[in-house]
């Protein structure tokens, strides 16, 4: 291999864009043509054309989905060589001039979106998160996914202590408590152990066998290295809600504390205590009443709130406390 070839390096940019609807926190997928999964809005970054990483990460995700970005954070960048995860790929854009296979750099980003706004973009949609990890969603108490999964990673495990260990901690087996922000972990837990599909093809050995359910479990697989950028960003969401007011970027300007809290829940995946989510939010006063009601809640008019967004530049602000609904 030439030493041109070797240090050809391409910088891929990749967007985790969530909005809530349907009481479902949802992510805007893209599907390029012939594509065998779906995967996020992607691209190369140009240093020639593109001023910034954000930018042409911008530009990628109207090109690709016609819809336009408000509120971005970088997440993430995954440029370990040789590390046992999800391989990135830019297809045929990951080739260099001479045609060897370049290595990509992965930068992710997170965008969050107050509507999941139709984008009429051909092999573009919102696809509820739960499409891709249907064992994180706990607002209905345990998944049945979570069951099925236990069971092919003790076999994996085979009574090793420390694998067990990692197993219980991460799925909350043996009476280990549910961690929701540890979604990254799980994945790479599946990921190691074979179970996620994206290994065998990073492999390139033939995927492993699986019942239906198994596989239902699991959750779908997506394009290069895109489910492991979405259970980074699932995580730092999680983790976010409770040291920021990030959620109010996924509201609209006038909402019920009701739907408030359902964002909060279909972000976090568990079921929170409605009388004590509310006076955590009367204490943290991040909110305030506009005097009118909502007639479209379908029983009781609700009163609207809105944001008290001002505060933002006066004074320190946490998150949200997720006080959880205990059987």
């Amino acid at each position: 291999m030439s030493v041109a070839a070797d240090s050809s390096v391409i910088i891929g940019l990749s967007a985790v864009v969530v909005a809530i609807q349907a009481d479902d926190a949802v992510v805007l997928t893209v599907r390029p043509p012939g594509a065998s999964a779906e995967g996020l809005p992607f691209g190369p970054f140009d240093p020639k054309g593109h001023r910034t990483f954000e930018l042409a990460m911008r530009a990628f995700v109207t090109e690709q989905t016609r819809f336009t970005l408000g509120y971005v954070e970088q997440l993430y960048t995954f440029g370990d060589k040789g590390r046992d995860a999800p391989l990135a790929d830019m297809g045929d854009l990951g080739d260099d001039d001479d045609g060897h296979h370049a290595r990509v750099i992965s930068v992710g980003y997170l965008a969050l979106a107050t509507a999941a706004v139709d984008t009429h973009a051909p092999g573009s949609e919102w696809r509820p998160w739960t499409r891709f990890f249907p064992y994180e969603d706990w607002r209905d108490g345990r998944p049945a996914a979570v069951t099925l999964i236990e069971a092919a990673l003790r076999r994996w495990a085979d009574g090793e202590s420390q694998r067990l260990a990692r197993v219980r901690l991460a799925f909350a087996l043996d009476g280990a408590p549910w961690n929701e922000e540890r979604v990254l972990e799980r994945y790479e837990l599946l990921y190691e152990a074979g179970l996620a599909r994206e290994a065998a093809r990073d492999r390139g050995e033939a995927a492993t066998a699986l019942s239906a359910p198994l596989a239902a479990a699991l959750g779908e697989p997506m394009l290069s290295d895109h489910r492991r950028i979405l259970a980074t960003a699932v995580s730092r969401l999680r983790g976010k809600l409770k040291y920021r007011p990030v959620v109010f970027e996924l509201m609209p300007e006038a909402f019920t504390l009701s739907a408030l809290q359902r964002t909060v829940e279909a972000i976090a995946g568990v079921p929170l205590h409605k009388q004590n989510f509310r006076r955590a939010l009367e204490r943290a006063e991040l909110v305030e009443g506009l005097g009118r009601m909502d007639a479209e809640t379908g029983g009781r008019p609700a009163e609207l709130y809105r944001f008290r967004r001002e505060i933002l530049g006066a004074r320190p602000v946490s998150g949200l406390s997720l006080p959880l609904l205990r059987d």
